[in-house]
């Protein structure tokens, strides 16, 4: 365990050297790279965030209002599914999504060029490894799950609103005008700044067990298997300390 931790160490050593670098005019492979790497998460994504989001504004939207129309509230439901979908579920349901499926590709790629000896190769040929691997990565994941959970929150809203208007008698004016009041900047900036700590943490999780691999084949398995754990786990820490601060400073 203290190998693993200094070997997280070296390579969040490695990332703050190469920084300056990234942001640099870089060659046309790298460039590459990071648009191909961009690519995979966003659009590969599109689908399944979608699908999930508007399930969740459903049902939601549902759950609020068997607890609301007792009360007499039910225009309330729209109040309740966009705070809830913006500044807790959009956020929270992308980076798990992308974490079992883009962290644990990130994983896979990386501890099989390690175990193959590619990453060794790259070092041969004067390439280095963080600045071609694990940079554009974190770039993709830091850039789409924002973008992605932005999706997500306008999703599940609209999935809301329209199984509000078709099961529970709301209007559509009535419900989005109800969102629009209710939500604030603040909450968006607070649910993309959550996204955006998610990005950052899967993909350095993600990359740190794939580069740990060494015992063959079956270690790309168990450490593909540990960076999804490790990534949700994390994940949950960071949502429930970024609420902790947002209440504490609201």
């Amino acid at each position: 365990m203290i190998k693993e931790l200094h070997f997280l160490a070296e390579l969040i050593n490695s990332l703050i050297v190469t920084a300056p670098a990234v942001f640099r005019r870089s060659r046309a492979f790298y460039r590459w790279q990071e648009w191909n790497h961009l690519a995979a998460v966003g659009s590969g994504s599109v689908g399944i965030v979608s699908v999930i989001a508007a399930c969740t504004g459903m049902i939601l939207a549902l759950q609020a209002a068997g607890q609301l129309e007792k009360i007499g509230a039910l225009s309330y439901v729209a109040n309740m599914v966009s705070v809830t979908i913006i500044k807790e579920l959009g956020p929270l349901l992308t980076a798990i999504i992308l974490a079992g499926r883009s962290g644990a590709a990130f994983c896979a790629e990386l501890a099989t060029m390690k175990i193959s000896e590619e990453i060794d190769a790259l070092l041969v040929i004067g390439i280095d490894p963080v600045r071609f691997l694990v940079w554009p990565k974190i770039i993709a994941m830091a850039v789409m799950l924002p973008v992605l959970t932005l999706l997500a929150d306008v999703v599940g809203i609209v999935a809301g609103g329209l199984f509000s208007a078709i099961f529970l008698g709301l209007t559509l004016r009535t419900y989005f005008e109800q969102c629009v009041n209710f939500l604030t900047v603040g909450d968006v900036f607070s649910g993309l700044v959550k996204a955006l700590g998610f990005g950052i943490t899967i993909a350095l999780v993600c990359c740190w067990q794939g580069l740990m691999a060494r015992d063959g084949a079956a270690d790309v398995g168990r450490r593909t298997t540990l960076a999804v754990v490790q990534s949700i786990f994390l994940i949950v820490l960071l949502d429930f300390f970024f609420t902790a601060i947002n209440y504490t400073f609201m």
